[in-house]
């Protein structure tokens, strides 16, 4: 019988792209049933034809269907994909422009900071609203989120729901990749992550069994190009001795250290831009400039004859196929509840750590603790994140000033009823998403 695997938010078109086509090439899926379901009824119509060129391309016997109702898309999944985004740039657009008048200078803003706890307020009551229709349309499907921030919105749906609920993110494996290209051991490398996501770090890399830490060392003191490829995180992994999973970009605006002042902007956040770059406002300045190009790029990936069906390197469709599927065994980082993995980061705090999955499920692998420098760093992300996660289930907006009182960037920047007044100012343009709140005044 054919599996079914729905895509809820399937108008972000290169997620659903991407993660359709590694799914449909296990054997155990080429007669998939792909429901798509996004309100977004022009962006919807597109990610059916590109499902669509897929089958084709690949001759697979799999079918797909789009919808706007979003109860029936998940009836009877085997497998949930969530990609959403609530509210458009015209929402979330102020969680960057408010803290920015009060001087705190964001990048992207979608994981933690006043920024990333305003999209986490905003975004959790519908993704509650989709793992409850989990809960009784397919209580027994796999479910992974791929939505920031992740670890609030995690945290949040494992403590409120026994769904099988994990969420992914492409950092882990892609900083990786990147360090062993560094060294030039290319797939012969091994390592183990943990922390949580956006702010994991390699607690060992290996090549053939061997340290080589070493080099990675050694490349990113001597070698120009590299040293200025990431200036952020390579400048962390030097002072901290661990290599961080996530970009300089993202890195920037969740620390004290890099953009509290214009000379540090300057110097680590206007260059290197493996993945994103630094300046204030990439990424909406990014999402604007696609509102009027997303279409016609679109529409040059539907009329290009060649396309590539090769699997690619997230995780999703590994785990489909471990659990469902052929059964292959497959070890990658999750985010779940703490409960004992890191012993000393808080309990019920979102980690990010390795997994093995299998026909049997999800083994979570113990870390114990991490170095006393990392469980300081990230310790005190964790704990604003679970704070958060506290005010959102109990309504609590002055859990969510305090959450935002003790971020990194903005306590460097702001005094304390300077944070008060921006958190406030925030919870005023965000009153519309906001009525499960006893109170928006703080």
């Amino acid at each position: 019988m054919p599996k079914k695997f729905t895509f809820i938010g399937a108008g972000s078109l290169g997620f659903t792209r991407g993660l359709a086509r590694d799914i449909l090439s296990f054997d155990a899926f080429k007669d998939a049933e792909i429901h798509l379901m996004d309100i977004h009824e022009g962006r919807l119509n597109y990610s059916k034809k590109a499902i669509e060129k897929l089958i084709k391309a690949g001759n697979y016997p799999a079918t797909v269907h789009a919808t706007t109702n979003r109860r029936k898309a998940l009836e009877g999944a085997d497998g949930v994909l969530i990609t959403i985004l609530q509210g458009g740039v015209d929402v979330w657009r102020f969680d960057i422009e408010i803290p920015k008048k009060y001087g705190v200078d964001i990048n992207v803003g979608d994981t933690r900071g006043p920024a990333g706890v305003f999209r986490f307020l905003r975004t959790a009551p519908i993704m509650l609203d989709i793992i409850r229709d989990c809960e009784e349309l397919c209580p027994n499907a796999i479910v992974l989120n791929y939505t920031n921030p992740m670890s609030m919105l995690c945290g949040y749906l494992q403590r409120l729901s026994k769904i099988n609920v994990t969420g992914l993110c492409h950092s882990v494996q892609g900083t990786a990749h990147m360090l062993a290209e560094w060294i030039g051991v290319k797939d012969n490398y091994s390592y183990k992550c943990a922390g949580i996501n956006h702010q994991a770090f390699y607690l060992d890399f290996k090549s053939n069994g061997k340290n080589v830490y070493p080099l990675i060392k050694d490349k990113v003191t001597n070698d120009t190009n590299i040293l200025n490829a990431e200036p952020v995180r390579n400048e962390m992994y030097l002072q901290l001795g661990y290599y961080p999973t996530e970009s300089s970009g993202h890195n920037s605006e969740y620390l004290s250290w890099f953009r509290k002042r214009e000379d540090l902007i300057k110097k680590y956040c206007h260059h290197g831009t493996n993945w994103n770059p630094g300046e204030y406002a990439y990424i909406l300045n990014e999402y604007i400039n696609s509102e009027a190009t997303w279409e016609a790029k679109f529409n040059e990936f539907l009329e290009n004859d060649n396309i590539n069906l090769d699997r690619g390197g997230e995780y999703a469709s590994n785990i489909f196929n471990a659990i469902f599927g052929d059964g292959t065994s497959f070890e990658f980082n999750g985010n779940q509840l703490n409960n004992g993995l890191i012993t000393n980061l808080p309990e019920l705090a979102c980690v990010e750590t390795p997994v093995i999955v299998s026909h049997s499920g999800f083994k979570y692998i113990h870390i114990g603790d991490l170095p006393d420098n990392l469980a300081i760093l990230i310790g005190l992300s964790a704990q604003i994140e679970k704070m958060v996660v506290d005010a959102v289930i109990e309504g609590d907006p002055w859990k969510v000033f305090q959450a935002n009182l003790f971020d990194p960037l903005t306590s460097a920047v702001l005094s304390m009823q300077e944070i008060k007044d921006m958190t406030q100012e925030m919870f005023d343009k965000n009153k519309d998403f906001l009525s499960y709140f006893k109170s928006i005044k703080i």
